[in-house]
C-alpha cells in the first residue's frame, strides 16, 4: 500500500528503476502511462524533472531536490501506517547505506547489525562501492546515507566524523626483509582503478614515490586485489581491518613496520526537518 500521489509514485520508480520501461513494470503500469504522470507532475510542479537520454532517466536539480524530499514524505507514510496497524513492520521503511566495501564489511555493517534487531520498521540495503559514488548516490537518492572522504562532504551536507581508516604497505611473505628501495624499483603496484590514489599517497606521505614504479597492475576487486599480493604479483596499501587477518596467517608481510596512511571518513547524509529516531540510531551506530 502506498499513500503517494500517483506522479510521486511513478517519479520515484524512475528514480530507482533509471529508465520509464523499468518504472512501467515496477508499478504495473504501461510506458505511455508513467510518461503520463510524469508530465503532470512536472507541469504542476513546473520543472523539468528528468534529462532523458539514450542511456536511460537521470534527474535534474530539481529532481534531485524531490528525491530528498520524497525521502522525508515515505519516512512519515512508514510511521503513520506503522501507528494505524499497530505494527512497526506494517511498512518497512527503505534505508539505503553506501560505502567502501573494506569500510562496510570490517566496521560498519556489523555495527549496525548490532542495532537492526531493535529496528522492525527499517528495511537495509547496503551498497558496497568500491566506484568512490557516494556523494553522488546521495544527491541524486538512491542512498540516504553514505561513508565517503572527509574532503567530499559538501556544504549542504550534516556529517559525523568516524575514526580513521588506517592503511599500511603490504607485500607478499616472501618480500618481508627485501629493501625497500629496491624493491619499490622492481616491483609493481597492485591498485584497484586508475583513479586509486591511496598507494601513491602512502609513497608521497613517506618520502617513497620517487622510487616506485608508475605502470601498476589493477584489478576491481579488493578481495581479488588481496589475492594478487599474496602471489607475488606486486605490493599494495590495505585497511589496517582487511590487512589483519593476512598479516596474522602469514600470507602478507607488512613492507613499512611502524608506518601508516590514515584516510579521514565521514558518515553523510542530506539534513531533515525532524530527524526520524530510525534514522538517527543508524547515524549513532556507526563510529
Amino acid at each position: 500500500m502506498s499513500l503517494l500521489n500517483h506522479g510521486l509514485e511513478a517519479f520515484l520508480a524512475i528514480i530507482r528503476q533509471g529508465t520509464v520501461h523499468g518504472a512501467a513494470r515496477e508499478i504495473g503500469l504501461s510506458q505511455t502511462g508513467v510518461t503520463q504522470r510524469i508530465r503532470a507532475l512536472e507541469r504542476d510542479l513546473g520543472v523539468t524533472l528528468f534529462l532523458r537520454s539514450r542511456k536511460g532517466m537521470r534527474p535534474t536539480a530539481e529532481g534531485e531536490a524531490l528525491v530528498r524530499w520524497s525521502q522525508r514524505v515515505g519516512d512519515l507514510e512508514g510511521e503513520l501506517l506503522a501507528f494505524l496497524h499497530r505494527d512497526p513492520a506494517a511498512k518497512a521503511v527503505r534505508v539505503t547505506l553506501t560505502g567502501p566495501s573494506s569500510l562496510m564489511r570490517c566496521r560498519v555493517i556489523p555495527q549496525i547489525a548490532a542495532v537492526l534487531p531493535d529496528l522492525p520498521a527499517v528495511a537495509l540495503a547496503f551498497d558496497l562501492d568500491d566506484e568512490s559514488r557516494g556523494l553522488g548516490r546521495l544527491k541524486t537518492g538512491a542512498a540516504q546515507l553514505a561513508v565517503i572522504p572527509r574532503d567530499d562532504v559538501v556544504n549542504e551536507l550534516d556529517a559525523k566524523l568516524l575514526a580513521p581508516v588506517r592503511h599500511l604497505l603490504v607485500g607478499p611473505r616472501a618480500w618481508r626483509g627485501r629493501n625497500l628501495s629496491a624493491l619499490l624499483a622492481a616491483e609493481r603496484i597492485i591498485d584497484f582503478n586508475e583513479q586509486d590514489d591511496a598507494t601513491f599517497a602512502f609513497l608521497r606521505r613517506h618520502g617513497l614515490r620517487a622510487g616506485a614504479r608508475e605502470r601498476r597492475h589493477l584489478v576491481n576487486n579488493p578481495d581479488a586485489l588481496a589475492d594478487l599480493v599474496a602471489a607475488g604479483l606486486g605490493y599494495t596499501v590495505l585497511a589496517e581491518d582487511v590487512a589483519a587477518p593476512r598479516l596474522a596467517d602469514g600470507s602478507l608481510a607488512d613492507l613499512c613496520p611502524g608506518k601508516w596512511l590514515d584516510q579521514e571518513m565521514a558518515l553523510a547524509w542530506y539534513p531533515r526537518h525532524e530527524m526520524p529516531p530510525y534514522f538517527q540510531r543508524i547515524i549513532d551506530a556507526v563510529g
